[in-house]
């Protein structure tokens, strides 16, 4: 068996890039000092992780979480915004370095899971709903302080934001400004699952590795449907979900599943 890569950091060791087994990459925000506050070399960093997880064919899934206990990303690093987000010219550039992270991220190829403990604010809410799924630990807090600081929230995370709890929820949230606990996000559909504090990552952790043991190119189409599923009838990409369809259909993993399946043994999927 290969031996395990080495853990890699970026953004001067605020984003952490390690490889737990199984198949699954973890990318930690290890910013704890600020509550994992995302700063612009952070998204920058979030960006190289991310391209080095999805270009790695070991990988299979890939987990996002933050350092400690305190915080998953609290939101943008406001030190900066006098200097970076001080009006709309600034604040647009200020964007537009941070999109290429977060279109990554909404187009990856290989599934997602958050793992959130503590804030969930603003901006790191939003990266928590462009991954697939969303696990959190019973003393989260949730929430979009935009109403509070005097700026608008951007249309890709209302997007977002909109598809999981709905219009009405979202304007709660926007409106308000309010925090909401791990027990409301559940209810309104803003997460998946609450665990414990102690069995959050672990249990991540094994769901992830779960989901990369199975059939890669099966998952693949799954990814791929929901998203096409998820838009207007008229934008929906059928010759893909058909495409990948067929590549299940042909690949050699189907016929090591049947046979895994008549021998009683685990299946070894490759993805091909």
């Amino acid at each position: 068996m290969p031996a395990a890569a080495p853990s890699l950091a970026f953004a001067d060791g605020k984003i952490l890039l390690t490889r737990p087994g199984g198949g699954v990459g973890l990318v930690t925000f290890n910013n704890p000092d600020k509550r994992n506050a995302m700063s612009l070399e952070m998204w920058d960093g979030l960006g190289q992780a991310l391209v080095a997880l999805r270009d790695d064919a070991e990988i299979r899934v890939v987990v996002l979480t933050g350092a400690g206990d305190k915080a998953f990303v609290s939101g943008a690093d406001i030190s900066q915004f006098e200097q970076n987000r001080h009006n709309a010219v600034a604040s647009e550039a200020y964007a537009q370095r941070s999109a290429a992270q977060r279109a990554l991220l909404a187009d990856y190829p290989k599934p997602t899971i958050a793992c959130i403990r503590g804030f969930c604010l603003g901006g790191g809410l939003q990266i928590a709903m462009l991954t697939d799924i969303r696990f959190a630990a019973p003393d989260c807090q949730f929430g979009i302080p935009a109403a509070r600081l005097g700026i608008a929230y951007g249309y890709d995370g209302l997007r977002n934001l909109v598809s999981l709890v709905g219009p009405s929820q979202a304007r709660l949230l926007l409106y308000a400004g309010m925090r909401i606990d791990a027990a409301e996000a559940l209810r309104i559909g803003l997460v998946d699952r609450i665990m414990s504090q102690d069995e959050l990552l672990p249990a991540t952790l094994d769901i992830a590795r779960t989901i990369a043991g199975n059939a890669p190119l099966a998952v693949q189409a799954a990814k791929i449907t929901i998203a096409e599923v998820l838009k207007d009838e008229s934008r929906r990409d059928m010759a893909a979900i058909k495409q990948i369809g067929d590549a299940c259909m042909d690949s050699e993993d189907f016929r090591e599943g049947r046979r895994a399946f008549m021998e009683k043994r685990k299946p070894a999927f490759k993805g091909r």
